[in-house]
């Protein structure tokens, strides 16, 4: 099933795809209009319109004649009116399907089943579905499955969430223990502990009380990542992953300190040490596993490069522009300008309109391009921020439809979204058998088996017990069915 898509709108979801399931309506007959009133607002449109899908609701005579309304004329269906604009606009661009942003995903599913649309309507508006959750993999082993969804998963069970939340202290424990250690009591009490010898500091520094806690979130985080990883499908793909370096880069610190903390120190140990010191505040980006708003934000600088590329192009164009005027503006009076490149500051500030004050050009052609450096860093800064701005708005949009989906299925609460639109349109994946309708994928085609009760005489298809993904048992015939998905 080939896939061909086109911006749209922001906060929509759309598929711009050949249907082939539309059919060539061709007459020399007047084109005749009907007018459809769904729930009180009309819509007109021509009969061979519809009629491109004619085995849909609209789009076949005896279907749609149920629906007729003799007394005003009309065709009238109680149905979801903002839903029914978008698969009017279906029919007639023969195959767009854009789901409104203010419609959840199984209100917009239940509607494209009740018209019939087919089901090449129904993996149009499903495709790409679940925001920016990525489908994971689960481990084969069946208590590996349940350790990996234990601490890689919160919302599979109260378990995980609890320990989601254990985490989430732990992190911001440590984080609040490393700005903690540059008061001045700390420091201190690191300044006397310096004066003793080594045996007495090594001794005062393991039994202190920043560096226990220190220790038990370290302990914490290396027990958790290593869990993670023993129970991970896929090892390379977990040690490459982002949010999984950031939580080694957490750790790594700790235990480099301890190491050259025992070695002898000198100056160039002492700065790495510092910049290691200094790598512990990115436990912070940790919060981002269990932090729907991290996450959308990381989503939306991923789909920013290029814009943000953009932005620091002409940052860079002109600071170098405006650092040259003011150097030779000010050359001779001004002492603070001394050279191009210590005129960059002064451009960098201006230009992102903080105005530290600290550089001032004094002369008058020197303020003048001071006025043309600040308005010209405000149109720079305010080209792409549309662009980021629509990112942003497009993955946060994405995200409330999946919680308000998850919110109206809240039985389903430990399956991800993609299983729930799965399990409500009925469609397996490849080579998978689906519970409710008992069809499997192959070669791009549905294909549902036929059964034949051994109670029937003739062998003709029996009537059997059917049950959907929710638990919830139908009866009907098992026929032979084969479809294009």
């Amino acid at each position: 099933m080939t896939t061909d898509t086109e911006s749209c709108n922001m906060g929509d979801f759309c598929l711009f795809r050949p249907n082939s399931e539309f059919r060539d309506v061709q007459s020399t007959e007047q084109p005749m209009k009907f007018i459809i009133n769904v729930s009180g607002l009309r819509f007109e449109t021509y009969k061979h319109t519809v009629e491109q899908l004619p085995e849909s609701v609209l789009g076949s005579a005896s279907k749609r004649n149920r629906y007729w309304d003799s007394e005003n004329n009309e065709f009238f269906f109680d149905r979801n009116r903002t839903c029914f604009e978008a698969i009017l606009t279906y029919y007639q661009t023969k195959g767009i399907l854009i789901r409104p942003a203010t419609v959840p995903m199984n209100i917009f599913v239940n509607e494209l089943k009740f018209f019939e649309l087919g089901q090449e309507a129904l993996w149009k508006a499903t495709e790409g579905y679940n925001g920016f959750e990525e489908q994971y993999e689960k481990p084969k082993n069946k208590l590996q499955c349940k350790v990996w969804e234990l601490f890689e998963h919160p919302d599979t069970s109260r378990a995980a969430r609890g320990i989601a939340i254990l985490s989430i202290s732990i992190i911001l424990l440590s984080v609040v223990l490393f700005c903690i250690e540059t008061l001045p009591s700390f420091q201190e009490n690191n300044m006397k502990r310096n004066g003793t010898g080594k045996e007495e500091q090594d001794k005062d520094r393991y039994t202190s009380g920043p560096f226990i806690i220190e220790a038990l979130c370290i302990s914490w985080f290396t027990i958790e990542y290593v869990v993670r990883l023993l129970s991970s499908p896929n090892k390379w793909k977990f040690v490459t992953s982002i949010l999984n370096v950031i939580d080694l880069i957490a750790i790594i610190p700790f235990y480099i300190s301890i190491a050259m903390a025992n070695s002898e120190t000198d100056v160039s140990s002492l700065a790495i040490l510092r910049v290691v010191r200094l790598v512990r505040v990115f436990r912070i980006f940790k919060l981002s596993r269990y932090s729907r708003g991290l996450q959308i934000l990381g989503h939306t600088l991923r789909a920013s490069v290029k814009e943000l590329g953009l932005l620091l192009f002409f940052l860079c164009v002109g600071i170098i522009l405006f650092s040259s005027a003011i150097y030779y503006a000010e050359l001779g009076s001004n002492e603070k300008f001394v050279s191009i490149p210590d005129s960059f500051w002064w451009s960098i500030i201006t230009m992102t309109t903080v105005g530290y004050g600290d550089y001032v050009p004094v002369t008058g052609v020197g303020k003048l391009v001071g006025c043309f450096c600040a308005i010209t860093g405000v149109l720079f800064i305010a080209l792409p921020v549309p662009v980021i701005v629509s990112n942003f708005a497009y993955y946060y949009s994405k995200e409330r439809n999946r919680q308000m989906t998850r919110e109206m299925n809240p039985e389903e609460g430990s399956s991800t979204s993609a299983d729930n639109i799965r399990s409500l349109i009925c469609c397996p994946t490849v080579n998978e058998r689906n519970t409710c309708t008992g069809r499997k994928v192959k070669n791009g085609k549905i294909i549902r088996e036929k059964r034949v009760d051994s109670s029937t005489e003739e062998g003709g298809p029996s009537e059997v017990m059917l049950q959907n993904n929710n638990g919830n048992p139908r009866m009907g015939p098992v026929n032979v069915i084969e479809s294009n998905v």
